[in-house]
């Protein structure tokens, strides 16, 4: 088989995998497995950069101990022609990196063997107008790659930037069907059970003006409480499923969210709430929850958000001067609704913390980086 040969039969099982594959990360690792089996670099790495300018290390193989040492934080850190170039727009096609500095600093660093990469070859990834990253690629002993080496990984490139743009589509389908169910199953719940409620709330206070009998009249007014009670609960549940009040603003949506549960909150702001939707929406979902939990276990009627927002990430701190647990008793999470929050958390990769104790009220801390 001659080499261009070689070469398509490459691109075909590259092709093949970016099409059959429906999970980013898991992806990505195999065309750039089956790239580096078949040619010859020998070691990879993607970053993937957002409309910030903000570089993230996604997928990488074969690297050589100075590059993967501690997490690889040289690939992650510092200085970088191609993260600089991409991000000033600057790179459009394959191209060879003449210093890397932020291989120059692993190998300065002694922290292992570089294996002799001292070099790369670097490639956007994007599908037309939209750039979501870098592929870059190494050899031992290669300063230069040929121009046929660049050709190369210039169409791996352009077919990962493709099933990249296929899965981002995918996943924004996916949303809307979701968002669309969330609809459905909210309307109905308003429709039905929420109209329901509200009659038998009607019919027991007609019971309490009809009847004479004292015993009778105690039966409908706690047929009337706990009915007016399911009522708020599901009235948090229609707008758990679908937070109108979101489109405007995060701050006003938890404000008119904590006027519902009859809960007076205080919120302090600090810095510009301006995040991406998955963020947005993750943040009130929180706060939904944490509420919800100061409502039905704190037994106090206020509770106080602060929201301090930086140049990478925000922190959410719900704090209120109830019950509190004794945080020591409990060996896992204490709640349905606090563990429902640390799932929200760790799927945006965030931190989630509280401190607690008996009489003193609780405090949740959320970190979300964005």
């Amino acid at each position: 088989m001659t080499k261009d040969h070689s070469n398509i039969a490459i691109l075909k099982e590259i092709a093949e995998l970016l099409n059959e594959e429906t999970e980013m990360i898991p992806m990505l690792n195999g065309a750039l497995s089956k790239f580096l089996s078949g040619t010859k670099f020998e070691t990879g790495w993607i970053f993937f950069i957002d409309e910030r300018g903000k570089s993230e290390l996604v997928v990488k193989q074969n690297l050589p101990d100075a590059l993967s040492y501690n997490d690889c934080q040289h690939l992650k850190r510092g200085g970088c022609w191609c993260v600089s170039r991409f991000r000033n727009e600057e790179l459009e096609k394959a191209s060879n990196i003449i210093e890397c500095q932020r291989i120059e600093s692993a190998i300065e660093a002694n922290v292992g063997e570089h294996s002799d990469i001292t070099h790369h070859a670097t490639v956007p990834l994007q599908s037309g107008q939209e750039r979501f990253g870098l592929l870059n690629v190494a050899s031992r002993n290669t300063v230069r790659f040929s121009d046929e080496d660049l050709d190369l990984l210039e169409s791996v490139a352009f077919q990962m930037g493709s099933a990249i743009k296929r899965i981002y589509l995918t996943n924004e389908q996916q949303e809307i069907a979701l968002v669309q169910e969330r609809n459905r199953l909210a309307r109905d719940l308003h429709d039905s059970v929420n109209q329901l409620l509200f009659s038998v709330t009607l019919t027991a206070r007609a019971g309490i003006e009809m009847s004479e009998q004292p015993d009778i009249k105690e039966t409908f007014k706690d047929i009337q409480q706990l009915t007016q009670e399911a009522l708020t609960e599901m009235r948090a549940l229609i707008w758990q499923l679908r937070p109108k009040g979101l489109e405007s603003g995060l701050i006003e949506a938890i404000k008119v969210y904590a006027e519902m549960l009859n809960l007076k909150l205080a919120v302090n702001v600090s810095g510009v709430i301006q995040f991406p939707s998955r963020i947005e929406e993750t943040l009130f979902r929180i706060a939904q929850e944490a509420l919800n939990n100061v409502r039905k276990h704190a037994g106090v009627t206020q509770a106080e958000i602060y929201i301090s927002v930086t140049a990478t990430d925000v922190l959410l701190v719900v704090k209120d001067e109830g019950q509190g647990f004794n945080i020591e008793a409990h060996r896992h999470i204490p709640s349905i609704g606090l563990q429902s929050i640390v799932d929200r958390v760790h799927a945006v990769g965030g931190t989630a913390d509280w401190v607690s104790e008996i009489g003193k009220g609780t405090e949740l801390l959320i970190r979300l980086p964005y």
